[in-house]
């Protein structure tokens, strides 16, 4: 495919202005040595460019998105209706608060509900990401214990099955990351926990249900263990989507939650962003939030990126008490229906119930046949299912990541079940045949290590 600065000619637009109507101003300015690099094209080729550009991109619309760990939920239209109304899109954040009460009002609400479903006392909604919202909690935890004199905190405790934001964050805020392993059944080891904490420990990131798919039953006594060492509880609301309704991260004992609006509550998920990462936290941290009396400072300009927030409302009020849980049970229900109809011949890393996601490990398929994880989901992609998570958590060797989602159909489920069956049996009658894949799509299989160490991010212009 052409990149836009290859297609068309010098003099070719698509823009016709109308004639100045107000006096021509010289701005007495910088100005540039070279004129601007822009693409010279026709309307007609524009379109063909950013059709042909769309054909290229896989998402929800288009098929099966089993994404682990991402929640690569379906974004209803009715939240993109409510978010272009005027009153929401025409406004100004430097307005005075009186002219936008009604936007006021949706942050309030929001916050609220949120406040319900996490057991939190507050909120903010400026972080404008997941990772963002970590490290605005862990700003709150450390504004706890220097309010305190409790200085001598300097380590955060971070399962070996975490999502690499946890310990990057943590790092960001200068504190030691202390890892601790998983035990046999895929939850925090409680006997490695115990021995991590102490006078030292800031606190410990969690998510629960875990990045393996599994509710950890020792909840309570792992945040009670943190709690009695003098740290804190956050929650990494990464995996929310499986228990939001049901139950709350407050109860289970966390002092401050972060939570992916893409994630849980269907706004738009990576490049369709942008983002949106709320922080809760117990009452006894609320002064420490963006605009208390102890803020830890604005950590985004205004009050975070606004019609992302009137999208999640839109959700939330959409689903209300009673389908806010049943998605979360279909959710899981997915989950489990797909993990049953596999695991006869996809090994499970933990055969056993699920809630939103499960962990295939096709670690003696490598050994025995040469076929890996990466070509499983490389296959996959010629049938338009997006590949899984690979080779993550860490903590499973070639490991296939699946969270279906509560969206997704029967009739689909039992259709991807198929084709994930009709992979295996290819595997075993050619395995290098496996290598190839994907053979039917627009880019065949690149060369991942070329990719990651010396990838093509600028357009080299050559000069007349």
């Amino acid at each position: 495919m052409k990149l836009i600065f290859e297609r068309g000619r010098e003099g070719q637009h698509c823009t016709l202005l109308p004639a100045l109507d107000v006096p021509a101003v010289e701005l007495d300015a910088p100005k540039r040595e070279k004129p601007l690099h822009l693409p010279h094209v026709s309307e007609n080729e524009l379109s063909r460019h950013y059709t042909e550009l769309a054909g290229q991109v896989h998402g929800v619309n288009n098929g099966f998105y089993p994404l682990g760990s991402c929640t690569m939920k379906y974004n209803p239209k009715v939240n993109e209706k409510a978010a272009s109304l005027p009153g929401f899109t025409d406004i100004h954040p430097l307005q005075p608060e009186h002219t936008v009460e009604g936007c006021l009002e949706v942050l309030k609400k929001l916050e609220e509900m949120l406040c319900e479903i996490t057991g939190m006392d507050a909120m903010t909604m400026q972080p404008a990401a997941g990772a963002h919202g970590e490290f605005t909690g862990l700003l709150l935890i450390k504004s706890y214990h220097d309010s305190r004199k409790d200085t001598k905190r300097k380590k955060i405790i971070v399962p070996d099955s975490a999502h690499g934001t946890n310990p990057a964050s943590a790092a960001m805020m200068g504190y030691e990351v202390v890892s601790i392993p998983s035990s046999a059944d895929g939850c925090v080891d409680l006997d490695a926990l115990r021995a991590a904490v102490g006078e030292d420990t800031a606190g410990l990131m969690l998510t629960n249900p875990n990045t393996v798919g599994l509710f950890d039953k020792n909840i309570l006594e792992i945040t009670s263990i943190v709690h009695e060492a003098g740290g804190l509880a956050y929650y990494d609301g990464a995996n929310l989507n499986a228990v939001m309704g049901i139950v709350r991260p407050g109860d289970m004992g966390f002092d401050v939650v972060h939570l992916n609006l893409h994630k849980t509550f269907s706004t738009p998920h990576g490049g369709g962003g942008p983002g949106s990462g709320p922080v809760g936290c117990k009452s006894f941290l609320k002064e420490f939030l963006p605009g208390g009396s102890c803020s830890v400072g604005r950590v985004k300009a205004f009050y975070g990126n606004f019609l992302v927030v009137v999208r999640a409302l839109t959700y939330v009020l959409t689903l209300g008490k009673e389908g806010i849980p049943e998605a979360a049970e279909n959710a899981v229900l997915n989950a489990n229906y797909m993990m049953h109809k596999l695991k006869d011949i996809y090994p499970m890393a933990y055969d056993e119930t699920c809630m939103h996601e499960f962990v295939m490990t096709l670690e003696k398929m490598k050994h025995e046949i040469d076929v890996s994880a990466m070509d499983i989901a490389k296959a996959l992609l010629d049938y338009g299912i997006h590949p899984p998570t690979m080779y993550f958590p860490l903590i499973v060797h070639e490991a296939l990541m699946i969270e279906p989602t509560e969206t997704e159909s029967k009739e689909t489920l039992d259709e991807v079940i198929r084709v994930f069956r009709e992979i295996y049996e290819k595997a075993k009658a050619n395995p290098q045949a496996m290598h190839e894949a994907p053979v039917e799509t627009y880019v065949r299989r690149l060369d991942e290590v070329r990719a990651a160490r010396k990838p093509v991010l600028r357009y080299s212009f050559t000069e007349a």
